[in-house]
């Protein structure tokens, strides 16, 4: 099974263009789609999705022309959007039950044990009389996985799932994430790198509707193993470091001081020590070589 997207492209009515001539293959496991906010994820999520049309390029799956043949690509899919709505007054087993009738199961007993299925993949059966209203955001992002398993999919779509959840309830929602994506294709879109670190076999990363780097987290680190160097500065330094190397990031040391980390292929200064590269680091420097140069 391969998802294979070519020369897709997407320019909204007010002029913004959020997929800019977008080429992309994956495969089965886990892929973490990676940028910022407003890099163009949730767009091309919808567009794969067939949530909106792109105005040019093609998308297929498994064989599947999906701009062409949609219903039969929907029946392959699974998708948590962002934010998604419930019923305030129905049980997480009823509302399952009633979304497992909209997707055709039409026999009694076949919906009781998809349903019963689901809730114990996602962790959620003992709660599973409760008013989904009244869930935790994450056991709501959990709820939200049980349903799209409802239709057994091939392709899942799941679209910053841990934003805003704390970090026990990020840790469990990854976990079954990472149960359910297996045997399928799950696409990760997020702009937390230490999701992607956790789970994902291979990742991309985007920036202005655009893919700049499709590798793998293991590959992108061991690319720039030597070049990463760390010092500590006072914080009225940055300026002047910022101007002077390539700082990627930097963070404060409880006592006030910064830490900062720096990209080159040579030991910048003599107090600067070699550190072990990260998948921020790549993040960063991939976004960094995005960055028009201005005059």
């Amino acid at each position: 099974m391969r998802l294979v997207i070519k020369n897709l492209t997407k320019t909204y009515k007010n002029g913004v263009k959020a997929i800019d001539n977008l080429n992309l293959e994956i495969g089965t496991g886990m892929f973490g789609l990676l940028g910022p906010n407003g890099a163009g994820k949730s767009s091309l999520m919808r567009t794969i999705a067939t949530l909106q049309i792109p105005d040019s390029g093609s998308i297929s799956f498994d064989g599947i022309n999906v701009l062409e043949n949609q219903m039969a690509f929907r029946k392959m899919l699974g998708y948590l959007p962002q934010s998604f709505g419930v019923y305030p007054k129905m049980s997480a087993e009823d509302l399952l039950d009633y979304f497992a009738t909209l997707k055709g199961i039409s026999s009694k007993s076949d919906r009781q044990k998809i349903v019963k299925e689901v809730l114990e993949i996602t962790n959620l059966y003992e709660v599973r009389k409760k008013y989904v209203a009244g869930y935790s955001g994450g056991m709501k992002q959990r709820f939200g996985i049980a349903q799209l398993l409802l239709n057994n999919p091939k392709l899942i779509i799941v679209d910053e799932p841990t934003a805003g959840l704390d970090p026990a309830e990020r840790h469990r929602f990854l976990n079954v994430l990472r149960e359910v994506g297996t045997n399928c294709t799950v696409i990760f879109s997020t702009h937390i790198v230490e999701d992607v670190k956790e789970l994902c076999k291979e990742m991309a990363i985007l920036n202005g509707g655009r893919i700049l780097k499709h590798t793998t987290p293991a590959a992108a680190t061991k690319v720039i193993e030597g070049k990463i160097w760390t010092k500590i500065i006072d914080r009225d330094d940055l300026e002047s470091n910022e101007a002077t190397f390539n700082v990627l990031s930097s963070n404060y040391n409880q006592d006030d001081t910064l830490n900062v980390r720096v990209y080159a292929d040579e030991k910048p200064t003599e107090d600067f020590k070699q550190a072990e590269p990260q998948l921020d680091d790549v993040y960063f420097i991939a976004l960094k070589d995005d960055q028009p140069v201005m005059a």
